[in-house]
């Protein structure tokens, strides 16, 4: 991951600084090691600590992050996380940056993980879907998953997804998906997005792998399935939230996508306090 990581780090601490920190450099004129605390402010899946520790890290090669926690563990309000070492002016200038991935991946890890607590037993498995920041999808799956979630498709290479305007284009389902497994590895998923039961008896009849309920209210998708009868995956997306979740597990999907994992978690609270000269 920091290979694919860091990039995205430095371009997010050239949007902060672009010629210098004058607030740092006006009062911190001399190198100074120092300290300072990551408190949590409010229950949740705390994300990205590798992230948050690797902002200073690009700053100083000597910054330090200590901390007994991991990735996916549950925080309280009011605990200490861990304790960032470096010179004062590096933690000065990078904390914005760093608070910035691990509230924002926190947010994700804690809002997918409520979502997950309402499958818990059920047969249904909770995905995401390339509705994420642009430049920061490697973050935002990564925290999906630190939430108990698993990912759909990361990019655009990972499967075929045909959807309504790629039917179009080919003409028909049946074409699209005959067209692509002629163009693709035998080992390559091909997933067909249904907006009908018209269109689900299509999908299923010309060998789809994952045909994908999209917008269906809870009786089309009940219909659904039972005509897929197994021949396929089943994927339910559209106006996925808490609140129907358990139902459209109980209709029998095997998947359900939820693009508001990513674009609609709002960012936990955590804080970089007690800055101290050492």
């Amino acid at each position: 991951m920091m290979l694919n990581m860091d990039p995205a780090i430095i371009n997010a601490l050239r949007e902060d600084v672009t010629s210098e920190d004058v607030s740092t450099n006006a009062i911190m004129r001399q190198p100074q090691l120092g300290k300072a605390e990551l408190i949590c402010k409010q229950d949740g899946i705390i994300c990205g600590l590798d992230v948050f520790a690797r902002v200073f890290e690009i700053l100083e090669e000597e910054a330090h992050f200590e901390t007994t926690y991991a990735d996916g563990d549950e925080v309280k309000k009011g605990q200490l996380i861990g304790v960032i070492y470096a010179d004062i002016r590096t933690l000065l200038t990078g904390e914005r940056t760093a608070l910035n991935f691990l509230q924002r991946m926190s947010g994700i890890a804690t809002n997918t993980n409520k979502m997950v607590k309402i499958l818990e037993g059920k047969h249904t498995t909770l995905l995401d879907t390339r509705k994420t920041t642009p430049g920061l999808r490697i973050f935002e799956k990564y925290a999906v998953r630190c939430g108990g979630a698993t990912n759909h498709r990361y990019n655009l290479s990972d499967c075929v997804m045909m959807k309504d305007n790629h039917i179009c284009a080919a003409g028909s389902i049946t074409k699209a998906v005959q067209m692509a497994r002629e163009y693709v590895s035998f080992v390559t998923q091909i997933e067909v997005e249904c907006e009908t039961l018209e269109q689900v008896t299509e999908a299923a009849a010309c060998g789809a792998d994952v045909i994908m309920l999209d917008n269906m209210d809870n009786e089309t998708m009940r219909k659904a399935v039972k005509i897929i009868d197994g021949r396929a995956k089943t994927e339910c997306s559209g106006n996925v939230t808490a609140e129907r979740l358990l139902e459209i597990a109980d209709i029998g999907v095997d998947f359900v996508s939820s693009g508001a994992l990513t674009y609609a978690s709002p960012a936990m609270d955590i804080s970089l306090k007690n800055l101290t000269a050492l």
